[in-house]
């Protein structure tokens, strides 16, 4: 029986599909509209390909649901970077024209030659976590831009502004206190008023954030948090971005993949390596917060290690960027061995 790859090019208002056989020969190409049937038709249409997998491009992205749908349908679904499927299209000889039945090939040829694409898996815990901490992440960040914009109005309505951290009690405070004069000072006070308001309501949902991802960690049984400086919402980054642990071989593979595996660049005999910019940059994130933490306590394990790189010679920054790299190695393994422990 010939084992069929389908590759799916996904967008918000139809998906195209490819189904390509062992030689990459053409078999059949579908367009189905976004909606409620899209599973159906495309499962009606696949129906003779009985060896099947499909290939999704960006199947945490636009691709998402119908992978998701896929999934439940007991199918084989594998998640195809946009970037590799853009190289297969530009190389593949005859076919480089940006189109949707193109795309889809790309992405189905792509995932023939790339042993190492993830499958797309069942939702669990990991996804729940990073759900929450992708929502707390989004709060304060638009906390700190209510901030920022209550900053502005106050500078300019007394003068010195809040001259520290924003506070909400101080800034009503400090509002009830001034009394404007004129109308555009008046309409500045006003918007000051709705902006502090406003950053009671988002505080509020900073703390529910908090306090449910505190339950969630806790309910998963992870380690994480025993690391020195990893609390739940960062214990909830780790987990939620990483996801399966077990897709990365090694440690090294893991350290690529959160950005802190320096990147060699050779040329002419010369070998030097430069600071990573790729990888999940939120895991990298999460990392940093350890590090930076670990470091501004001397009894932590990190200080320690941080002070021996430094009487090595390393800068700051690289001694930093040496102690992100040894926590890389120290999350993957407890990741594992959490996952191996539920697993039993």
């Amino acid at each position: 029986m010939t084992a069929v790859m389908i590759g799916v090019d996904p967008h918000k208002g139809s998906h195209t599909a490819t189904a390509l056989d062992a030689t990459e020969h053409e078999l059949a190409c579908l367009r189905v509209r976004a909606g409620r049937r899209q599973v159906e038709q495309l499962l009606a249409w696949a129906t003779p390909f009985e060896a099947r997998t499909w290939a999704i491009e960006s199947a945490n992205g636009l691709g998402y649901l119908l992978a998701q749908q896929l999934v439940a349908a007991g199918e084989v679904v594998l998640d195809v970077p946009a970037t590799l499927a853009a190289r297969v299209r530009v190389l593949s000889s005859g076919q480089s024209n940006k189109n949707d039945p193109n795309d889809a090939r790309s992405v189905a040829i792509a995932a023939m030659h790339a042993p190492m694409l993830a499958a797309v898996p069942v939702e669990d815990h990991r996804t729940v976590l990073r759900l929450m901490a992708k929502n707390h992440t989004d709060l304060a960040r638009w906390r700190n831009k209510i901030c920022c914009r209550l900053h502005a109005l106050v500078a300019e309505l007394v003068a010195g502004g809040i001259s520290k951290e924003v506070v909400v009690s101080d800034a009503f405070a400090l509002l009830e206190s001034i009394h404007p004069e004129g109308v555009a000072a008046i309409e500045r006070h006003r918007l000051a008023g709705q902006l502090a308001d406003e950053l009671v309501h988002v505080d509020d949902q900073l703390k529910l954030a908090k306090a449910n991802i505190r339950t969630a960690v806790a309910a998963s049984g992870t380690t994480l948090t025993d690391i020195f400086g990893v609390g739940p919402v960062v214990a909830a980054m780790l987990i939620g971005y990483t996801g399966d642990p077990f897709r990365f071989p090694t440690s090294g593979h893991y350290a690529a993949y959160t950005g802190t595996a320096p990147i060699e660049f050779s040329s002419a005999g010369r070998v030097v390596h430069r600071l990573s910019r790729r990888g999940n940059r939120r895991l990298n994130h999460a990392l940093h917060i350890v590090a930076v933490t670990q470091i501004r306590h001397a009894h932590s394990p990190g200080r320690g290690y941080y002070d021996r790189k430094r009487a090595q010679g390393k800068t700051p920054r690289e001694a930093l960027r040496s102690l992100k790299r040894r926590l890389s190695d120290i999350v993957w393994r407890q990741l594992v061995d959490d996952a191996r422990r539920a697993a039993d």
